[in-house]
């Protein structure tokens, strides 16, 4: 099936608007990391306190939210999610200094008194910072990992030139993901690094799709300016790239808009990593290849 037959958009000729657009949005999320020293972590990474509670008949989910942020000053209430199809609550809390478990279950059946209704904690969890560290330094070395990894087979699959460009666009899709998550105030969790791991392929193959085109068109047109042939390259994977982006664009937007607060960061990095990476291998990668061929005087194959 092709939505698009024989299109001869100019990809290209505009490339250095998109380019700029990406700098402006790249800045705009490092200056947002830069004034809040970073990402906001969450107690996956922070260190805190998970509390199971169960509730008899539906919990109010913004009651019991406010009444714990008025309880809890200074101890962030990260997540409060009701489960599907149960009573139960997850509630995630920062505990600052040493874990003290005894006040701040104190606090919390102070704060849920007040909602009237039975409910009982059924067990807690407690993440010390240290192994927060440790799985937040794991995240970060996953995902290098994850990137040289892939620089070295597109490096021997193609040449090291395509590797760079399309490491390049992966790590233009990482900032402008974490970026936009400082800009909106979300927290990165271990689902988020999970996301983002999955973005950091989606991108890279779709990235590789287009790459390969561009190197078969290479050999069938050996005297066509390499500008022209990427521009062909990439209006013959156009219709191949709107299907597969596209529907996998509409399931993170249904996960987004139905998944509750349990899956909006999850689908919140997806969302935005499914455009970046989809923007990044026509308007970043392919415009750093044609860069190069005219640097090198056409020394690409």
């Amino acid at each position: 099936m092709e939505l698009f037959q024989n299109t001869r958009f100019d990809f290209l000729g505009r490339q250095r608007w998109f380019i700029a657009l990406s700098l402006l949005v790249t800045l705009a999320g490092v200056i947002s990391l830069g004034v809040k020293h970073g990402p906001r972590y969450g107690i996956d990474f922070r260190g805190g306190a998970v509390m199971d509670v169960q509730w008899r008949g539906k919990p109010p989910v913004e009651r019991i939210r406010g009444a714990l942020s008025a309880r809890l000053p200074g101890v962030a209430v990260v997540q409060a999610h009701d489960l599907a199809g149960s009573n139960d609550l997850m509630i995630s809390a920062e505990i600052a200094g040493a874990p003290d478990l005894a006040t701040l279950q104190d606090k919390v059946n102070k704060s849920l008194a007040g909602i009237g209704r039975e409910y009982s904690i059924r067990g807690v969890e407690v993440i010390g910072p240290q192994i927060g560290a440790d799985l937040r330094n794991q995240a970060m070395f996953a995902v290098g990992s994850a990137s040289a990894g892939m620089l070295a087979y597109l490096a021997w699959r193609f040449r090291w030139i395509y590797g760079l460009a399309a490491v390049i666009a992966v790590v233009h899709d990482t900032l402008i993901t974490v970026g936009l998550f400082s800009l909106a105030d979300k927290e990165v969790t271990l689902t988020v690094v999970a996301a983002l791991l999955t973005l950091i392929g989606y991108s890279m193959n779709d990235t590789i799709v287009v790459f390969d085109r561009i190197r078969e068109n290479r050999r069938l047109l050996p005297r066509e300016p390499f500008r022209a042939v990427v521009n062909l390259s990439i209006n013959q994977t156009l219709s191949r790239t709107v299907l597969t982006s596209g529907l996998t664009f509409l399931a993170a937007l249904a996960l987004l808009w139905f998944g509750g607060i349990a899956l909006n960061g999850f689908s919140f990095a997806l969302v935005v990593g499914i455009l970046t990476g989809t923007y990044s291998s026509i308007f970043v990668a392919s415009p750093i290849l044609v860069a190069w061929d005219r640097w090198t005087g056409g020394r690409i194959r």
